[in-house]
């Protein structure tokens, strides 16, 4: 996630206008990471991400990014039976008292708040507990039937988290994700992270991002689209959606030029404004 007044994006559904099977865990062919899903991420992915509210399924994407705990198995599925990829949004690096599985998080894991985001705070990545919590979430998407996952907040070690988190354990917390992911058969997104993006193209399907274009931090995700991984990335500045002075336009410009898949959507993610770059 970015810094508090940008809002996150998380994570989960991405679409597919042309998928043939559907799967998510449990259905198609397994692919080269001993995955079963049969949704096989390219740069040429249109999507859409909807976090709040009831999501819009009429789009004509390949991939939804939707929320895991509050998107029903049967919106996965129907989403699927239309040909849609669908990612599953949850964050990985945070503790949110509004989830299901709160209570689980000790009192030890939880660092600091994160600015603007009340009842959420950081998470200790090197605890054999939250990493425990994190594998039944895993665990949650294959049932649900997701075909990926988008685990947000996965940049503690450029924040101000309350632990001494830094760059090794940042890397082995996200190698650890990626792997647990594609051993329950789940494809698996990098969520912003831009720091260590060339370290962690390798470990990941593909990447998400939320306004490297604003921050100019696009370059490094050459990493993923030089691999033909596909950045799914989302803009909220009042100026893209505005188009003010035409900044929409070279925005879009930028990103079909990046070969980046670009949206400039409400800070809030519940599907009010979607303006697409392709």
């Amino acid at each position: 996630m970015k810094l508090p007044a940008l809002l996150r994006l998380a994570a989960c559904a991405l679409v597919s206008c042309c998928l043939a099977a559907c799967g998510g865990g449990g259905g198609g062919n397994e692919d080269s990471d001993g995955g079963t899903s049969a949704w096989t991420p390219a740069t040429t992915d249109s999507w859409t991400i909807q976090l709040t509210g009831t999501p819009d399924t009429a789009l004509a994407v390949r991939v939804y990014d939707l929320d895991l705990f509050d998107t029903p198995q049967a919106t996965i599925a129907s989403l699927q039976a239309q040909g849609r990829a669908v990612v599953c949004y949850f964050s990985a690096g945070s503790a949110e008292d509004w989830r299901e599985d709160y209570a689980s998080f000790t009192a030890a894991d939880k660092g600091h708040a994160l600015d603007g985001w009340p009842g959420e705070n950081w998470l200790d990545t090197r605890s054999a507990n939250v990493r425990s919590i994190m594998v039944a979430r895993l665990q949650l998407a294959r049932d649900k039937g997701c075909d990926a996952v988008d685990p947000d907040n996965v940049d503690g070690w450029s924040n101000d988290t309350g632990f001494a988190l830094d760059a090794a354990s940042q890397l082995d917390y996200n190698r650890f994700l990626a792997t647990q992911a594609h051993a329950l058969g789940l494809k698996v997104g990098l969520k912003n992270d831009v720091g260590q993006l060339a370290a962690l193209a390798p470990d990941f399907d593909f990447a998400i991002n939320e306004q490297c274009f604003f921050y100019a931090e696009c370059d490094g995700y050459a990493a993923f689209t030089g691999s033909g991984k596909p950045v799914f990335n989302i803009e909220y500045d009042a100026a893209y959606v505005n188009n003010t002075a035409g900044a929409r336009d070279q925005l879009c410009a930028a990103a079909r030029a990046a070969d980046i898949r670009t949206l400039v959507m409400a800070a809030n993610l519940d599907g009010s404004l979607r303006l697409s770059c392709d």
